[in-house]
C-alpha cells in the first residue's frame, strides 16, 4: 500500500500534462508545477515539472510563451531507475555557471523512494541559437529502497562563499539533505560530504520538501515547502524558512528553532483567493529580489499556477505581500 503522500505525488504528476497541454493552447495564466528561473540576455525563462522538462520565456517577467521542452524524450537511464517512467521529470532546478547552464532533474517511482537526480547541461538557453543543444550527464544521486531513509528528487544548486557547488534536495521520507558537487557540476565531490539540513519528525510521513538555498545579508537561506500539494483547493502547501551563516547549517527560523527539528519559520500560506503554494526559488534580477513558486487558485477550481512575488527583508528575515498573488499575473501568449 502506498504511503498517502506518494498517492498525493501520483495525481499530480498524472494531472500535470493535462495542465500544460491546456496552457499551452488557452490558458491565459501559465500554469506549472514546481518552477525555476534563469535569466541569458533580456530573456527570462522558467523551467518546470512535465514531459521532457516543459519551459517558457519572457521579456518582461509578465507576458510568457511557451518555448518547448528541454528533452525530446525521455534520459536514457529513466526506465532503469523508475520501470514505469511516463515521461514526466520532477522538480527541475537550472543554474548558470562559467558561461553554461547546468539543468538538474528527478526521475522518481511511485510509493518508495526509487529515485534519481540527473544533469544536462547547454551553452545556451535559447532554442534559436546554433549553440543550442542539451548533451545529458546522466545520474548525480540516487536513492534505493532500504539502504536510504531519503528521496532523490527536487533539486537546487548553491555556491558558498569560496565558490563550492552544494546540492540540496529531498522530499518526505527522513528529510532533506546537502551534498557536495565536483566542479564540474555534473558528479558528487570526492569523498563525499553529506549534511543532513531540514526534516519533520514528528509529522506523519514528514512531509516537508523541495529545499532552496539563497545567500543575502550574510546569511543562507533554506526555503522549504511544508504538509501537501496537488490537491487543488484541498491543498495544505506552504512556505517556510531558516537561516545559517554557514551552507551545512545549521538552519533555525526566527526563533531559533532548527530545521532538522521541525522548525521552519513561515513566508507565505493559501488563504481564500489562493488555497495553498510553495515549491519556491528565489532569486535576485536586475537588483530587485523574487521568490517564484506555484499556487493553487480557488476560483479556477485549484489550478496551479506561476506567481513572481517580489521579495524584501526585514531584520535580515523575507518577506512577501500575499496581496501580490492578485496583483502579478503571468499572462500566457501566443
Amino acid at each position: 500500500m502506498r504511503p498517502a503522500h506518494q498517492v498525493t505525488r501520483a495525481m499530480k504528476w498524472l494531472s500535470t500534462g493535462l495542465l500544460i497541454s491546456a496552457a499551452a493552447v488557452s490558458a491565459k495564466q501559465v500554469e506549472v508545477h514546481d518552477p525555476v528561473m534563469a535569466k541569458e540576455g533580456d530573456t527570462y525563462y522558467v523551467f518546470s515539472t512535465g514531459p521532457g522538462i516543459t519551459y517558457y520565456e519572457s521579456k518582461d517577467l509578465t507576458n510568457w510563451k511557451l518555448t518547448g521542452r528541454v528533452f525530446k524524450d525521455e534520459p536514457s537511464w529513466a526506465k532503469r531507475v523508475s520501470p514505469n517512467f511516463g515521461g514526466h521529470l520532477w522538480a527541475p532546478d537550472v543554474y548558470e555557471k562559467n558561461g553554461k547552464f547546468y539543468l538538474y532533474y528527478s526521475v522518481s517511482a511511485f510509493g518508495k523512494n526509487t529515485s534519481a537526480i540527473g544533469v544536462t547541461v547547454n551553452d545556451t538557453l535559447d532554442p534559436s541559437s546554433p549553440d543550442y543543444k542539451w548533451i545529458d550527464y546522466g545520474i548525480v544521486v540516487e536513492s534505493v529502497p532500504e539502504r536510504d531513509d531519503w528521496n532523490a528528487i527536487d533539486p537546487a544548486i548553491i555556491e558558498d562563499d569560496n565558490g563550492t557547488p552544494w546540492m540540496s534536495f529531498g522530499s518526505f521520507w527522513g528529510g532533506l539533505k546537502l551534498v557536495q558537487l565536483d566542479d564540474d557540476m555534473v558528479r558528487l565531490a570526492q569523498p563525499e560530504k553529506w549534511h543532513h539540513i531540514a526534516s519533520r519528525p514528528n509529522t506523519e510521513h514528514g512531509p516537508i520538501e523541495a529545499p532552496y538555498i539563497f545567500k543575502k545579508n550574510g546569511y543562507y537561506y533554506l526555503f522549504v515547502s511544508f504538509d501537501k500539494c496537488c490537491q487543488g483547493i484541498e491543498s495544505t502547501y506552504n512556505v517556510r524558512v531558516g537561516r545559517s551563516k554557514n551552507v551545512e547549517g545549521p538552519y533555525l527560523d526566527q526563533q531559533g528553532r532548527s530545521l532538522v527539528d521541525g522548525g521552519g519559520s513561515l513566508v507565505i500560506e493559501g488563504n481564500k483567493e489562493w488555497a495553498a503554494l510553495g515549491h519556491n526559488a528565489a532569486y535576485t534580477f536586475d537588483g530587485k529580489d523574487y521568490l517564484v513558486l506555484h499556487a493553487y487558485e480557488t476560483a479556477d477550481n485549484g489550478v496551479q499556477k506561476l506567481r513572481i512575488l517580489p521579495m524584501s527583508w526585514k531584520n535580515d528575515w523575507p518577506v512577501v505581500n500575499p496581496a501580490d498573488l492578485n496583483k502579478l499575473k503571468t499572462t500566457l501568449i501566443k
